[in-house]
């Protein structure tokens, strides 16, 4: 027998079974993950007497949510659906838009019980989506595998709660701080595990950042060829944007170049439906972001390489905090190994 931990919700309402079935919801969730923005990648299954008959993800903007997936899917797999839990990652939608509300399609299909990891923050849904269902008569319990979905989607959470794209700052580093050489040079700190992973996060952005200066040094191309899952995740290369003017014949084009004041920056590309911005550097953008408090989390790769000296370009170019006290104060989420590089996940203190 399978030991299942940590199967509980915020109510104390959820069973085992309710667990199992959101751990399969969240790797459906998964596969949706690079071709449903503007929307969240959800996942949702089917359960009959505790057994899954149907799983579903969201479908790129325009097609069916989640739940639909799943209850078609359940219904595809023959018998009765009539008086079965639907288990879903996000509060299911209960206003019309490109698709009709996923609560009426639940009610029709005869779902009894319906099983909510986390609360959709989204205006037009905001709670109606659980109310509608429990005015209709289905018992709904909310908060299981809130943890693990809220991290799954902290990008689309943030955008819905504050109107800008969630800010990931990346960054790759010798053990000693430095991002380059003396002489500029920066190919490569880090190996090809670590880089690959750099893709895929590309991948899972809406748009990435760099400045100018970069793009000058390095003739980055910012696409995700190096991530071997691109094709099989359906991802496209993210919408390059460029802190300062780009060169006529600079591989990062197609781009958009940007100058002036970055809050601006977050209002326009969240009113553009961007839900994660990938800041790469360098210093210079590195530190204007940080310095602005404009950082949400933190992925740095560190090589097991030392540059010997103080000479070298640091993680974070511009001045920085007086004393100590003053540090920017954070807590590690994530810490592994990618090849020989260690990959260092951190957030801010709430």
């Amino acid at each position: 027998m399978v030991e299942i931990t940590g199967c509980t919700d915020h109510d104390g309402n959820g069973t085992v079974d309710d667990c199992v079935a959101m751990d399969a919801a969240i790797d459906a969730a998964a596969t949706a993950r690079c071709r449903t923005s503007p929307n969240p990648w959800v996942g949702s299954v089917v359960m009959v007497d505790g057994r899954i008959v149907g799983t579903g993800a969201t479908r790129p903007p325009g097609g069916p949510h989640a739940e639909r997936v799943a209850i078609e899917a359940a219904a595809a797999n023959g018998g009765s659906i009539d008086g079965s839990t639907l288990v879903t990652t996000l509060e299911p939608c209960h206003h019309e838009g490109r698709t009709g509300p996923c609560t009426d399609a639940i009610v029709a299909a005869g779902v009894a019980r319906v099983v909510v990891a986390v609360e959709d923050p989204d205006p037009q849904v905001a709670g109606r989506g659980i109310a509608g269902l429990r005015e209709a008569g289905l018992e709904v319990v909310v908060g299981v595998r809130a943890d693990e979905v809220a991290e799954q989607l902290a990008p689309y959470l943030h955008h819905r709660r504050t109107g800008r794209p969630l800010v990931v700052l990346k960054m790759a580093t010798t053990v000693d701080g430095r991002i380059a050489a003396p002489d500029g040079s920066s190919r490569w700190v880090t190996g090809p595990q670590a880089r690959a992973d750099v893709h895929r996060m590309r991948a899972e952005s809406d748009a990435v950042c760099v400045g100018s200066g970069t793009v000058r040094a390095d003739d980055p191309r910012l696409d995700v060829r190096d991530w071997p899952e691109a094709a099989a995740m359906e991802s496209t290369d993210p919408r390059r944007i460029v802190l300062g003017a780009i060169p006529a014949d600079a591989q990062v084009l197609p781009a958009e170049e940007h100058h002036g004041d970055l809050g601006a920056l977050l209002d326009r590309l969240g009113s553009e439906g961007v839900l994660q911005l990938l800041v790469e550097g360098g210093a210079e953008v590195a530190g204007r972001f940080h310095r602005e408090g404009l950082v949400n989390r933190v992925v740095a790769y560190m090589a097991p390489a030392l540059l010997g000296g103080d000479d070298g370009r640091p993680l974070l170019a511009g001045s920085g905090v007086a004393t100590m006290a003053e540090a920017w104060r954070g807590r590690f989420i994530d810490v592994r190994r990618l090849g020989p590089d260690l990959r260092i996940e951190m957030v801010p203190d709430a």
